[in-house]
C-alpha cells in the first residue's frame, strides 16, 4: 500500500529535507517515527528536497507500508510523534504507481523580504532583512523575463548536477507588501539554488545595480559568473506542490499544455 502524506514545517532549526548522519532534517524525523512504527527502516520519497533553512507550506512525500492503518489514524500518529516545527496537514492512499518525484508536474515557490535600516530580531529566520530601497516595478519587469522555456545555467548553482538546466516558468512576479516584497514563482522545476539566484539578481535590479533588460543575454550566456550572488536561505518558502497538470492549468490556463511539451522535450 502506498501512502501520501501533506506536510508543512518551519525550516530554521533543520539542515534541510535530505537525510544526513547526524543531523537533524525533515526525512529523519519521519523515518525515525515509521521505522518504530513497522520495526524495520522505511524510506520516504519528496517531491522536493528543500535547503537549510527553507521552509515549507506544502510538501509531499510517499511511503510504502503493510499496515493496516486508515489516513487519519496515519495522520494523528505522526501529529503525536513530531516536533512542534513540523505538521502532517493530510494523508491518503495512492495508486502504487503513483511517485511523489516524477508525478510532480510543478511546483511554487515565494521568497519573503523586509525592507528596513535595521534588522528585526523577530524576523530572523522568517524574511530576509534588506537595508537599500527597492524599485519593485523594475524587479517586476525583470521577473516577468524569466516566464517561459529557458536554459537557466547561469541562474543556479555550479554544484548543480543534472543532464539538461532547462526548465519552464510559469509565473515569476514581485509582489510588493507593506515593508518589502514577496518574490512569487511558479515554474517545471527548479535547479539547485535557482530560486536564491533569480531572488538576488532581482534585488540588484531593484537597487539599480543591474538591469531587466540584461536577463535574455544573461539566459543565453549560461554562465554563473554573470550572475555571482545567492540570496540568503531566510525567507524562502516551497509554497505549493502540482500533482496534476489539470491543477496547473486551473491556475494558468490552457496555454500550459504547450509550455508542459516544450519543457518535456527538454527534461
Amino acid at each position: 500500500m502506498r501512502v501520501l502524506v501533506n506536510i508543512s514545517y518551519l525550516g530554521t532549526h533543520f539542515m534541510g529535507f535530505q537525510i544526513q548522519q547526524h543531523e537533524r532534517t525533515i526525512q529523519q524525523q519521519f523515518e525515525r517515527i515509521l521505522k518504530r512504527m513497522h520495526k524495520r527502516p522505511i524510506r520516504i520519497h519528496p517531491t522536493s528536497r528543500t535547503d537549510r533553512g527553507v521552509h515549507a507550506y506544502e510538501q509531499f512525500f510517499h511511503f510504502d507500508t503493510e499496515l493496516n492503518i486508515t489516513p487519519e489514524k496515519w495522520r494523528y500518529a505522526m501529529n503525536s510523534a513530531l516536533p512542534n516545527d513540523i505538521l502532517v496537514k493530510a494523508v491518503s492512499f495512492v495508486d502504487d504507481s503513483f511517485h511523489c518525484r516524477y508525478d510532480c508536474v510543478g511546483k511554487s515557490y515565494r521568497y519573503k523580504a523586509y525592507v528596513a535600516e535595521e534588522r528585526d530580531p523577530f524576523q530572523s529566520g522568517l524574511r530576509t532583512h534588506i537595508k537599500e530601497s527597492l524599485n519593485y516595478d523594475k524587479m517586476n519587469e525583470a521577473a516577468a523575463k524569466f516566464i517561459g522555456t529557458h536554459d537557466f545555467t547561469g541562474f543556479c548553482s555550479q554544484k548543480t548536477e543534472v543532464d539538461s538546466k532547462v526548465r519552464t516558468i510559469y509565473q515569476s512576479e514581485i509582489i510588493q507588501t507593506e515593508d518589502g516584497f514577496d518574490y512569487v514563482v511558479t515554474g517545471s522545476g527548479f535547479l539547485y539554488n535557482m530560486v536564491r539566484v533569480l531572488v538576488a539578481f532581482l534585488v540588484e535590479v531593484g537597487k539599480g545595480h543591474r538591469s531587466p533588460e540584461e536577463v535574455p543575454s544573461l539566459l543565453e550566456a549560461r554562465n554563473r559568473s554573470n550572475v555571482p550572488f545567492t540570496a540568503a536561505a531566510d525567507g524562502l518558502y516551497l509554497e505549493h506542490i502540482y500533482l496534476s497538470e489539470q491543477s496547473l492549468i486551473q491556475d494558468f490556463g490552457e496555454d500550459i499544455k504547450i509550455h508542459r511539451k516544450k519543457s518535456l522535450q527538454n527534461d
